[in-house]
């Protein structure tokens, strides 16, 4: 790689040379910057000439050496056929130097006159000023010896004596050779050599890594030398290795470049994009001619394309090389620069980062503490809490004003909750202990009572309004950027108030998931909102919304939002008895958690997991689930409560009743202490109703549930449902089928087909006791196919009893529409009945309610009776079809 390149630096040194012989002194100073091959040209051309017979005298400045006298100068005596010249440099009887000097120049004449002389001097510009006055006075007074002087230098560098090089430009006998970076094909070149089956793509990567500087790629090419796969297949390794070949080359380079170079390197990896020129020497404190001087030599070298430089691999071996102390005090340099230069606070934040984990203190610095909070806040509103929660934590251990830390810790928490809810919580521990201590606040309260009952801190949170003495009102939520009279605005309940949450207008939280972006200050409205729907009679609704917002916070990259939204969707699924979806969003939910232990938050899904695989006939999965170890303080949240319920149902489910009532009235008993006693939210009394009965004490079971029914969520269909449904089973038998068929009624209006469901077959089994054995058989026949619909395994597999689960299904007939009479006899009797709706004109879900049976039986009903009268829509139905009635049947 030696003359790659450098074909007109080869012929000027041949053309120089042949004039030498023929008895003119030539001059030939080559100047590139570090790396560019000055080196390795002048040594392959002494060789070349020592090998032609010619005297070769050869020295190599060095920056140490510059103040040694005549040190340049006795490395050319010492070289080979130069005893001449050590005899005048260790004569010390010359009276005056110029006598010396012309006693040098003199024995160097007489050394040509045997054989050319080639004196060949790598970086010239660290040479000592006593050597370059002999050099300069020989090149001037020997024109006629046959002698050739081969300079190196960077122009770059700061040279001992400037006035050398200008003299050199004076002379005749001179010329300059300009040694410039490598060119992609020339790149390309030198891999062909190595590697001539190499791709052109990586001809291309060694350019852009390299710059094309020689010595750069010589150490990339050797680090990156292609290693044999087990095939035979060479590959070749990925990026250049910190602290290998070329991070190493990178750093010669830097020590070569000047005696600000390596500093200015460093300062340009500091500050990336911020770098600028005035940047630079305000960060190091030295001059503008020096810095644009190292800078112009690292842009020569093919480091530096511009400020920057040209690959991240350069960059990285340069950051890698800083002592960490000078580092930390660079990046806290950089931080105070950039402030006062009005960077943006990101910026800034980044050295003051960085500063902080080497060991810098900012206690004595209060602006740090606002630069770190305006930095967050820059990143959160584009949605990145990653790159804001590590400034506001900085800023919280720098800050010593305890309201002011307070502050930080909420601040925190909300906006963690995006991504780990079990650390939102812990956020809040610093908070409450200054609300006890009067260093909170008072417009810092109502965001942590929003962010306590988004946790399910019902007590705390009911503690901290009660403490502050704040009114309902003035903590209803703040969406970011609402106005006043705006749904958000709307949306005013008392946080600690579910029962407020429950009784609002649902379309109030529809206006303000509709109009509300989800952000930090928007989630605990919008929780509050979904809450509303799903527990208000509206599931299918809430369904609907929570997939939305669970959407929008995937892509937000929220797996915290993504936890809280995918629990509120099953939530919603399991109030309308679709278990597969709340059994699988809850699944997904307790996945996008990252940290489980010491959660509040994770027994909400936690416990909706457990509940739909007891019925969902998955009590294995159920079983492991409950047998973690729950701290105790966990489940005196809202969500443990989740969790209290599940388990209640789950120990029921696994004939334990008297564990199952345990939980049952702890749960009651935390409600009522919360002031949170409401059925619609969870019915505790009607599950403690039935571990009652299953213990045999219905009297009691029979108290629970009139309790329930006499509280105001009992006008809710859904509870209403529920509530009759048990209070059934502890009425008499006359009072039992009524009781079950007004259940029915409210639960399929509430939308909840699994409690429907289990209505159905209670009231087939309550008309199989009372002597009309084929109506229970077709109830409980219709309660199996909504329960097999919702995924009800448990409830399938229950026994039911003198019922045969395929209806018999008649022989086609060939018959036409017309013949209603010879039909109506082919067709089964749920054919008939199902037929004889249709043909009045009922809907598919009208016929399902009517006859108690699942819009996808009604479908298969009329598929079949389609097929056996030979016709293909709803309106070729006979209009004489026999009208079928409950009463007549």
């Amino acid at each position: 790689m030696t003359s790659l390149g450098r074909t007109a630096a080869v012929s000027i040194l041949g053309a120089a040379l042949a004039d030498c012989e023929k008895g003119d002194l030539r001059v030939v100073l080559i100047e590139g910057a570090t790396g560019c091959g000055k080196s390795s040209l002048i040594d392959a051309f002494s060789e070349q000439a020592a090998t032609a017979g010619n005297v070769v005298l050869s020295a190599v400045g060095f920056r140490g050496e510059r103040t040694v006298p005549l040190g340049l100068l006795r490395q050319l005596a010492n070289s080979a056929r130069a005893e001449a010249l050590r005899a005048v440099l260790e004569n010390a009887a010359a009276p005056t130097r110029i006598e010396a000097i012309q006693s040098f120049c003199a024995r160097l004449r007489e050394l040509s006159a045997d054989a050319p002389v080639v004196l060949c001097v790598d970086d010239v510009q660290d040479a000592d000023d006593e050597s370059l006055q002999y050099l300069q006075y020989a090149i001037r007074h020997a024109r006629s010896a046959r002698i050739l002087v081969v300079l190196t230098t960077s122009p770059h560098g700061t040279a001992q004596d400037p006035a050398f090089t200008t003299e050199l430009l004076r002379q005749p006998n001179f010329q300059r050779v300009q040694l410039g970076l490598l060119s992609p094909a020339e790149v390309a070149e030198a891999l062909a050599e190595r590697e001539p089956a190499a791709g052109e793509d990586i001809a291309t990567a060694l350019y852009d890594i390299s710059g094309g500087n020689p010595l750069l790629l010589r150490a990339l090419l050797e680090e990156q030398e292609p290693a044999a796969e087990p095939d035979g297949e060479p590959v070749r390794r990925g990026t250049p290795a910190a602290g290998g070949p070329f991070a190493q080359a990178v750093i010669t380079c830097l020590h070569r470049s000047g005696p600000s170079a390596t500093g200015v390197a460093q300062a340009v990896a500091l500050l990336g994009d911020r770098a600028s020129a005035a940047h630079i020497t305000g960060l190091l404190g030295i001059g503008c001619p020096a810095g644009r001087q190292a800078l112009a030599s690292l842009q020569a070298s093919g480091l530096l394309d511009g400020m920057r430089f040209r690959h991240p691999s350069s960059r990285a071996a340069v950051l890698d090389s800083i002592d960490p102390d000078t580092r930390t005090e660079l990046h806290r340099r950089a931080a105070q620069l950039l402030r006062q230069t009005d960077s943006p606070a990101t910026a800034v934040a980044e050295h003051l980062q960085a500063a902080a984990a080497g060991g810098a203190q900012w206690h004595d610095a209060p602006w740090a503490i606002a630069v770190l909070c305006d930095a967050a806040e820059e990143f959160l509103a584009g949605d990145n809490a990653r790159l804001a929660m590590p400034l506001l934590e900085l800023a919280y251990e720098t800050c010593s004003d305890e309201q002011y830390r307070n502050a930080i810790k909420i601040k925190l928490s909300r906006i963690t909750l995006r991504l780990n809810p079990a650390a939102s919580e812990k956020h809040l521990s610093a908070p409450l202990k200054g609300l006890r201590t009067d260093q909170l606040a008072t417009e810092h309260v109502r965001p942590l009572a929003q962010l306590l009952l988004v946790q399910g801190r019902i007590p705390e949170a009911a503690d901290v309004l009660e403490h502050a003495g704040a009114t309902a009102n003035a903590l209803a939520p703040d969406a970011a950027g609402e106005e006043p009279g705006s749904a958000a605005d709307s949306w005013a309940t008392p946080l600690h108030d579910l029962s407020a949450a429950l009784d609002t207008d649902v379309t109030v939280g529809e206006r303000l998931l509709q109009s509300t972006k989800l952000t930090d200050a928007t989630m605990a409205p919008l929780i509050q909102a979904l809450n509303a729907l799903i527990h208000s009679g509206q599931p299918e609704r809430a369904l609907l919304w929570s997939r939305n917002l669970l959407e929008e916070a995937n892509r937000s990259q929220a797996p915290g939002w993504s936890a809280v939204f995918a629990t509120l969707h099953s939530r919603a699924a399991l109030r309308l008895g679709d278990l597969r979806t709340a059994h699988a969003h809850a699944a997904q939910a307790l996945k996008f958690l990252p940290e489980k232990n010491g959660s509040a938050f994770h027994y909400a899904p936690l416990g909706l997991l457990i509940r739909t695989c007891d019925v969902m006939g998955r009590q294995t999965e159920a079983s492991r689930q409950i047998d973690q170890l729950v701290p105790g303080r966990l489940l005196t949240t809202l969500h443990g409560l989740d969790y209290l319920h599940a388990r209640g149902l789950h120990y029921l489910a696994g004939n334990q009743p008297h564990a199952a009532l345990a939980d049952f009235f702890e749960v009651g008993r935390l409600m009522r202490c919360w002031g949170v006693d409401r059925p619609a939210f969870l019915p505790w009394r009607s599950d403690a109703a039935e571990a009652l009965l299953r213990l045999g004490d219905p009297q009691r079971a029979e108290q629970l549930v009139l309790q329930q029914l006499s509280t105001p969520d009992a006008r809710r269909p859904w509870v209403l449902g529920i509530s009759l449904r048990l209070r059934a089973k502890t009425s008499g038998p006359e009072r039992r089928a009524s009781l079950l068929s007004r259940a029915i009624d409210e639960l399929r209006r509430s939308g909840d087909r699994l409690e429907t469901a289990r209505a159905m077959a209670d009231l087939g089994q309550a008309m199989q006791a009372d002597g009309s054995p084929a109506k229970g058989s077709a109830m409980i026949r219709a309660a199996w196919s909504l329960a097999k619909e919702c995924g009800a395994g448990t409830l399938c597999e229950e026994p039911l009893p003198d019922i045969s689960l395929a209806e018999p299904l008649q022989e086609r007939t060939d018959l036409g529409p017309g013949d209603a009479t010879k039909t109506s006899t082919k067709l089964s009797s749920s054919e008939q009945r199902v037929a004889t709706l249709a043909a009045q004109g009922l809907t598919n879900r009208e016929i399902s309610m009517k006859l108690y049976i699942t819009v996808s039986t009604v479908e298969q009903h009329l598929t079949r009776v389609y097929r056996k009268l030979n016709i293909s829509r709803r309106r070729d139905l006979p209009v004489d079809m026999q009208l079928y009635s409950q009463e007549s049947a």
